[in-house]
């Protein structure tokens, strides 16, 4: 992917301003690295009359499958022409917006110390994309670009093939875009509608969508003729998001209107009443999943094996049906730190008579966890080295053997929807592997199935479609049958 970014200057202004204005040096080459691949920025040509800013994107095919299985969201059927053979790596796109967004985060907040005159002021501005997907064809990329202050909009059909141009075209444009713009404008204009022109993103759209395209399309969104198509693109048709930014971009003309703020036009409700719904974060998510599942469970003695800082021993310890519960980590210093979370020196003796704190390996068998109701692995078996596995496995299904074992780790697959994690990364440096679903399923029937349990699994946090919720669980019951006959074999 690759576009342009040219100006001209004078003597008392030169071309060269443009390298101050991205917070990039004309005189070098960078690289960045993106979700996707690796950014490059570079200047083909740096004087006081012409300067040019070059952002290349070169696209890793096959993170990106990995990470996405070929398929944006939005239901863009050509996302993936093939598993390794795709437009993606040389069509301007969402990638190339986060890429934008990422590499020139200062200059689209226009933000320069150097030169804050010139950042806040107009300047000729020439732009081309050379490969611009336009479901639309070249009339939508006129009719977008056409109100928003450019003095030219160039859009050149690509043929299908040059060689055959009965073919007719592609829905491929060449876009050249000309004008004296901010040049923080002009960033957030294309920020906005390369997605939209492609009709596609390659990351899950989540509610911050919203304030993402408020804050990019401030001053031109909200009076644009073709606003609700923009909205709803960029938004990838989720009606609900969609319907809500087309609220607060009302607001936004509405004030703007009246010459008033937008907080002066929207009084109906009092500040000091927080009636916003918050996201709830993944890991509570979590911990009320398992808290669910134990208590249906009946458990009232339970495990925490790899406890850390003690985050779920206090959700447990808030329940008062949870009669014993145990934490068990291999590392004294999160034990310290859970025991303070916990403000152990000063609980009551009856609070205190609850809980207890052991250091211990969980790869190791240990008499000390035999007996209890339940067992909680929670973000545990993805910080182990899978050979050392197998070890765990037996420590906590074959020696301690609870009757409820519960087990939740990442889903690798849902790694495509965090839209800063780059490609090929595990969430955390410390986990030695994270699992697909169906690598998942089979390590956990395995083990069912070879220790005399049966398993149940249970998504956490949103279930995408697609890729599935963040967080996968199961839920490991012992059988009565399997139970005595292991217990028969070991007397």
């Amino acid at each position: 992917m690759f576009l342009t970014i040219s100006t001209t200057g004078t003597p008392e202004r030169p071309a060269t301003d443009l390298g101050f204005l991205l917070h990039k040096h004309p005189d070098k080459a960078q690289t960045f690295s993106t979700s996707h691949g690796t950014a490059h920025v570079f200047y083909p040509e740096a004087s006081a009359e012409r300067c040019t800013a070059a952002l290349l994107l070169e696209v890793d095919p096959v993170a990106l499958v990995r990470r996405g299985k070929g398929k944006g969201r939005g239901g863009a059927p050509d996302s993936a022409l093939a598993q390794y053979v795709n437009d993606r790596p040389y069509a301007a796109s969402s990638l190339l917006a986060v890429a934008l967004s990422s590499v020139f985060k200062s200059a689209l907040r226009g933000v320069c110390a150097a030169l804050p005159g010139r950042a806040e002021a107009p300047m000729p501005l020439r732009i081309e994309v050379p490969a611009l997907p336009a479901r639309g064809g070249a009339e939508l990329v006129r009719k977008l670009f056409g109100p928003l202050g450019w003095t030219s909009v160039e859009v050149e059909p690509v043929a299908l093939d040059e060689q055959f141009p009965e073919w007719g075209d592609s829905r491929y444009v060449q876009l050249v875009l000309e004008g004296e713009l901010r040049l923080a404008d002009a960033l957030r204009q294309l920020y906005i509608l390369l997605p939209v022109l492609d009709d596609a993103k390659h990351y899950w759209v989540a509610p911050d969508e919203v304030d993402k395209l408020l804050r990019a399309g401030e001053g031109w969104l909200a009076e644009h003729p073709e606003q609700k198509l923009i909205t709803s693109r960029y938004l990838s048709r989720r009606w609900g998001l969609t319907r809500q930014a087309m609220e607060r971009l009302e607001l936004v003309r509405l004030a703007e209107a009246d010459d008033l703020e937008v907080e002066a036009v929207d009084n109906a409700v009092d500040e000091t009443t927080d009636t916003e719904e918050k996201p709830v974060p993944l890991a509570e998510q979590r911990r009320d999943a398992i808290l669910h599942a134990l208590r249906g469970a009946g458990a009232s003695r339970v495990l925490d094996l790899g406890c850390g800082q003690g985050q779920l021993v206090q959700a447990l310890l808030k329940d008062v049906s949870f009669t014993e519960i145990v934490g068990v980590d291999v590392s004294v210093r999160a034990l310290t730190i859970a025991g303070r979370r916990l403000k152990l020196d000063q609980m009551g003796e009856r609070q205190a008579a609850r809980i207890k704190l052991l250091q211990g390996a969980l790869t190791y068998t240990d008499k000390r966890l035999a007996g209890y109701d339940a067992a909680v692995l929670s973000e545990v078996i993805e910080h182990l080295d899978l050979p050392r596995l197998p070890a765990l496995e037996y420590a906590v299904f074959g020696s301690a053997r609870p009757q409820t074992v519960i087990v939740t780790t990442p889903n690798v697959e849902y790694n495509v929807r965090w839209e800063t994690l780059p490609a090929g990364h595990v969430r955390h440096s410390d986990h030695r592997f994270e699992w697909t679903r169906a690598e998942f399923r089979a390590w956990a029937e395995a083990v069912a199935e070879r220790d005399g349990y049966g398993v149940e699994f249970v998504p956490v946090g949103p279930d995408d479609p697609e890729v599935g919720p963040p967080t996968q669980m199961a839920v490991f019951t012992r059988t009565d049958k399997a139970g005595t006959e292991k217990e028969a074999k070991a007397a």
